[in-house]
């Protein structure tokens, strides 16, 4: 039996609105697993013991830290490096400044915004656990903690870092050491330490 020009037609458009139809499924869900894929990094922390999600530094921030790191010098660790924002700050000031993260697009971006900026050659970035990562190798350390893990942390730096070594803690003090001086007020307090 044949089908008549009318219903010919009708058959070839219906194959290409289904042609249509599955590219455009096909689109729709390779960007939902591309959103998806790129999302991963930044919804994770939440699951973690300590959540600690990325808030990238003010202005204010960056400035109390700057503030805090006058008249240092050596080599500077930024615990939770982000976007590289400190590290980047601090390679301005003269410090062989180096970032710790676990986010891995924070870590590549960081890495390709150094390679485009000749000032950021004395930059490196690791994307590792804080709490197996090596302290001692620096004098100078920077952390945007949240509270819950900065008395885990103040127990890493007594064990791990020299005498002397500066640490700027950002957003939450260390519990039980004073600082000798505290910049800023709110979110942007930056707390300065000496470790004895």
């Amino acid at each position: 039996m044949e089908l008549s020009v009318m219903e010919q037609t009708d058959t070839k458009q219906s194959i290409r609105l289904s042609t249509f139809g599955k590219t455009l499924i096909y689109a729709t869900g390779g960007l939902a697993v591309g959103v998806s894929f790129i999302c991963i990094p930044f919804v994770s922390p939440a699951f973690r013991k300590v959540c600690l999600p990325y808030v990238p530094a003010t202005t204010e921030q960056l400035l109390g830290v700057t503030r805090a790191l006058k008249g240092c010098t050596g080599h500077l660790l930024d615990i939770g490096s982000g976007d590289g924002r400190i590290v980047f700050t601090a390679a301005k000031l003269g410090f062989k400044a180096h970032g710790v993260e676990l986010n891995t697009v924070l870590v590549c971006y960081s890495r390709i915004a150094a390679l485009f900026n000749h000032q950021y050659k004395n930059t490196r970035f690791f994307r590792k656990n804080l709490w197996s990562f090596e302290l001692k190798p620096y004098n100078n350390i920077v952390i945007f903690g949240v509270e819950q893990m900065m008395q885990e942390f103040e127990k890493k730096v007594k064990q791990e870092v020299n005498d002397g070594t500066v640490i700027v803690a950002c957003r939450f003090p260390l519990p039980n050491t004073l600082p000798i001086e505290t910049f800023g007020h709110g979110v942007d307090t930056v707390w300065k330490y000496i470790i004895k």
